[in-house]
């Protein structure tokens, strides 16, 4: 007998983006109108990664602290690991390497960096939940 491998494709409701980004600049970015030289007052980090998790319905950044701001414009390149989450924050799809587009509503990233304004609210301007790069 010989097999063949079949890989069935479904629809899945998605709710949040998980991020584990490694910024390799992080004076790329403000917070508070203040440039962060060394990525010391942005939300999110965990050592050299930025892991923000957003809601996918509204572009708001989970646990942001109200009131603070950001601009960022962080490189990343392909250090960077991306994942849609189901309501339960059950895992629906992974996507290693290059930023997808959904992370630089700010400004052409070209898959290398993120490009991001989040007001005091943790909400990013121009969110657009884009997810044409997690297809297949």
């Amino acid at each position: 007998m010989i097999y063949i491998e079949i890989t069935e494709t479904k629809k899945t409701a998605v709710a949040f983006l998980k991020v584990e980004a490694g910024v390799r600049y992080w004076e790329d970015g403000e917070v508070n109108g203040i440039s962060d030289d060394d990525g010391d007052l942005i939300p999110c980090r965990n050592g050299d990664f930025w892991e923000p998790v957003i809601d996918l319905a509204t572009g708001t950044i989970e646990g942001w602290p109200e009131g603070t701001t950001a601009s960022v414009h962080y490189k990343v390149c392909d250090a960077g690991r991306y994942t849609l989450l189901d309501a339960e924050r059950h895992e629906v799809k992974i996507r290693d390497g290059y930023v997808p587009a959904i992370m630089w509503p700010g400004g052409e990233g070209y898959g290398d960096c993120i490009i991001m304004k989040i007001d005091g609210a943790g909400k990013i301007e121009n969110w657009r939940a884009d997810l044409s790069d997690f297809a297949n």
